[in-house]
Formats: C-alpha cells, structure tokens, sequence
C-alpha cells in the first residue's frame, strides 16, 4: 500500500508516542488526522508543545475510544487507522482493572468494528512486549507465549487477540505492531527511564527505583515512529503480529549507571517498596527478536546496539535538562 494520498489517523496522538509519530507523519507529507482524548481545556497532549510548523496541516478531532459513535465519526473518511490510543500505566491497573479492559478491550474493538463498516483500507493495532511476560526463550519471537502478568498485560492479549479475530472472520486488514520498551523525549515518569533522569536533573544524589535485577529491551521513540509507517504500507504485513524492538538488552541497574554516567554524575540507589511490583506479576526478561519487521520492510533502529542506546539516551537527557520541559514532572514522587 501506498500510503502517499491517503488520510490516516492516529488515535492517542496526544500522547507520547502517538505524537512523536505525528510529527513523523507530517515530516513525510502525509495528510494526517489527530485523535486526541476529549476534555474541556481543549488541550492536546504533548502535541500543544509541539515545535512551529510540525503539525501543519493536521486536523485534530477530540473523543474517547470507549465511544463507538464517536470512533467511527472520527475513522469517517480515512483509510488508514493507527491505533495507539491505551491505558498503559501497570502499576494503575492494579487498583482499576476495569478502566483498563474498557479503554484497551473495547476501545479496540470499536476500532476494528468502525473499520469493518467503514472498509478501512488498513489498521495497526498497538500491542506491547509486556503481553509475553517474563521470557521462556530469547530472543523473543511473535511465536512467544503469551502471559497476563497484571491486568494491564492482560487487556493488551485480549485487544491484540480481539483484533486478529475480526481478520480471521471479517477479513479486516488488520496488523498487530508489538513494540518492546520505548524511551526519549516526552515519556511519562511512571517510566524508568524518566524516574532515574528527572530524579538526577533535579539535583538529587539518591535514585529511588523499584526492582534492578529486571532486563529491558529498550528501543528509541523516534525508530518506534518510524515502524509505524513502514508497516502500514506493507501488504504482506497484514494479519501478523510484528515486534518492534532493538534487539539490545539491558537490567534496570545497568541502566540507571549509564544514565548516571551520560548526566556526568555519582549517584546511589535506594530500593523503593512502593515501586515494586507484585512477585508474581514481575516481568523478568524481555528481549526482542524483530527479524520479522525487517524482513517485511526493511526497517532498523538507528540507535542499535550499546552506542545508539546511550545516543539515544544523551538525546532524552538532553530534552529533559531544559527547565521548560523539566518543570511539567515532579521528581522524585512516584506517579502511577
């Protein structure tokens, strides 16, 4: 598929991958329609900090997912549907499973529901590396079994599984991108990554985090972006499960030395009880294997490997050193 002329959506586009991939979409001159979360300030997200002339063009349509009126109106006319719009905060699902099954479950099939109605051209539903639990075999392939180990994992499987059955059964063109462990610009403090950087930018010589041991497979936001696209042009990505990962693996103690080592500082680790998930529910090991996602489009990460992971890394610290973009976190508190 050619995606040159054609309308595409973004659901969650408020949020922090959803808008990077905007701007993405806009870069490459593509007609682009913004899904963002209704409310009454009428803001959007992190597109409202968007840099001038990144979004020109975009048309911006406030709803909720959980609507299947609204989605539908909001798929009118567009032939293409990336759907990142999700409750992804794990440790939140624990106390509201049920806002998670209603934004992540039926908010997906209202999606491909308005797509078999409408004929949408081609949808991508955004699955996650968590819907593998800890791994039985690495590097993880889309054949990995699947483990809900908390709720939020759990919803994922069901809206990953809810949108591959409306291909089985309805032939809706439907493509489930499974990205590993996105960072950079943006990213929510519930994050490693932003707990341990505005923790240190902040001044503070104590990082407190939940678990070490843990090892994650974390990929650059702007190379997540970038796969978005690509798949959804790909016919022969239709009806497959793509991981989308950048086949680097690293423990969570690890991690918080080398940003301690990008930001140039020294610092100790206290252990956080409130941070720990339940024994049972931790994720051990994730570690993609995305030789699928290259063999159908070609794509790699630009930050690969060790190098392009502390490149990526220096870019992250950078966006969050600026006191304009430091000031809408609080350091240190742990947000759900």
């Amino acid at each position: 598929m050619d995606l040159n002329g054609k309308r595409i959506l973004v659901t969650g586009a408020d949020g922090f991958i959803g808008s990077h991939l905007v701007e993405r979409l806009v870069a490459d001159g593509h007609r682009v329609r913004a899904m963002v979360q209704y409310n009454s300030l009428g803001t959007r997200g992190w597109l409202d900090r968007a840099a001038p002339g990144a979004l020109d063009g975009v048309e911006f349509v406030a709803g909720d997912v959980r609507d299947p009126h609204g989605m539908r109106d909001a798929m009118r006319d567009c032939e293409v549907v990336l759907h990142l719009a999700a409750l992804i905060a794990i440790p939140y699902s624990y106390s509201s499973p049920d806002a998670y099954v209603d934004t992540n479950v039926r908010g997906t099939l209202n999606v491909v529901q308005a797509a078999r109605e409408l004929g949408t051209e081609r949808v991508l539903v955004t699955s996650t590396s968590e819907v593998y639990g800890t791994a039985r075999f690495v590097p993880m392939t889309e054949e990995h079994p699947l483990q809900g180990q908390s709720p939020y994992s759990a919803t994922k499987i069901g809206a990953d599984q809810i949108a591959l059955s409306f291909h089985a059964a309805f032939g809706t063109p439907v493509t489930v991108i499974r990205p590993f462990n996105v960072y950079g610009p943006r990213q929510s403090a519930r994050a490693v990554i932003p707990t341990v950087i505005t923790q240190i930018a902040a001044g503070a010589d104590r990082v407190r985090l939940g678990a070490l041991h843990p090892t994650r497979d974390f990929t650059f936001v702007h190379d997540t972006a970038a796969a978005f696209p690509a798949l959804a042009a790909c016919d022969a990505a239709v009806g497959q499960v793509v991981n989308v990962g950048s086949e680097f693996e690293i423990s969570i103690g690890d991690l918080a030395a080398l940003i301690a080592e990008v930001m140039g500082r020294r610092v100790e680790i206290d252990a956080d009880d409130a941070r720990l998930r339940p024994a049972l529910s931790e994720v051990e090991r994730l570690f993609s294997n995305s030789s699928r996602m290259r063999a159908l489009t070609g794509w790699a990460p630009e930050h690969a490997g060790r190098e392009g992971f502390v490149r990526g890394l220096e870019k992250t610290v950078a966006w969050f050193r600026d006191p304009a973009n430091l000031a809408a976190y609080r350091p240190g508190e742990y947000v759900l």
